[in-house]
């Protein structure tokens, strides 16, 4: 399989995976630096098929064929290993299906602003909101970078447009659309139901003002995981990692707690 992967770190497994376009920056950037003062675990930052350094796989027609070449992936990597799954936006979709198909070995999972429904008419979503802007900076950027940004940015200062830039924008533009559409048309949501209940520490977390995928629809996995938290964090839309990542550390740091006193 021609998928990228990088491995950071020894000890229990923790896997990774990104959003839709995107590669495995994104999660490792917002990720990574949580393990700064942490030791025993072995992180896995996926790269999904056609994006990132992961190649367009032929034989890959959908999200179903997706998941089954990550699971393939794990299988060769960390075979019969228990894991921890950490999946953003279209990675959380991803991570609930793997949650789904592992059920005797996963053993954590966290969404990140997780796409619970993929057809975006039948989603439940805020409207657009920009609460706090920063009229000089989108001033001088180019014109399409700043629409880029100002689509789904709540929160558009600097600091909030260097992380999207290098974590979100820059990695976009390197995923192969025509591969992405081909899914997109054959096959972006999966068949089968991906619900169970998972009785492992569970943490998902959710942007108010996410235009994307929302927060109200994330909720109703609440009943699958009876040991989940549920946060919805205000100036936070689907880069919510970014937009307030000081409460995302956070939230991430007392589930990770969690995970080291129950699997160490």
């Amino acid at each position: 399989m021609s998928i990228y992967h990088k491995v950071i770190g020894e000890g229990y497994p923790i896997v990774m995976l990104h959003g839709w376009s995107l590669d495995h920056q994104v999660m490792f950037y917002a990720m990574e630096p949580l393990f700064e003062v942490r030791s025993g675990w072995k992180r896995i930052y996926i790269d999904l098929p056609g994006m990132g350094q992961s190649t367009a796989i032929p034989s890959i027609q959908n999200s179903h064929d997706i998941l089954e070449s990550i699971l393939q992936l794990l299988d060769e990597i960390i075979p019969g290993q228990p894991f921890v799954i950490c999946g953003n936006s279209y990675g959380g979709y991803i991570a609930r299906g793997i949650v789904h198909s592992r059920q005797g070995t996963a053993r954590g999972l966290l969404l990140i602003a997780p796409l619970t429904i993929p057809e975006f008419e039948k989603r439940i979503v805020p409207l657009q909101t920009v609460l706090k802007s920063d009229s000089n900076l989108l001033s001088k950027l180019p014109a399409e970078d700043a629409n880029q940004f100002c689509s789904m940015g709540v929160v558009q200062g600097q600091t909030e447009w260097e992380k999207f830039r290098n974590e979100i924008l820059l990695p976009s533009k390197r995923a192969n659309y025509e591969f992405l559409d081909h899914i997109r048309h054959n096959g972006y949501g999966l068949a089968y139901d991906i619900s169970c209940e998972f009785v492992y520490p569970t943490l998902i977390i959710a942007g108010r003002q996410d235009n994307i995928v929302g927060y109200h629809d994330a909720w109703r996995l609440i009943d699958d995981y009876p040991r989940s938290t549920f946060a919805v964090l205000d100036m936070a839309g689907h880069n919510l990692q970014i937009e307030q990542s000081d409460v995302f550390n956070a939230l991430v740091d007392n589930w990770l707690n969690k995970l080291e006193s129950e699997l160490f």
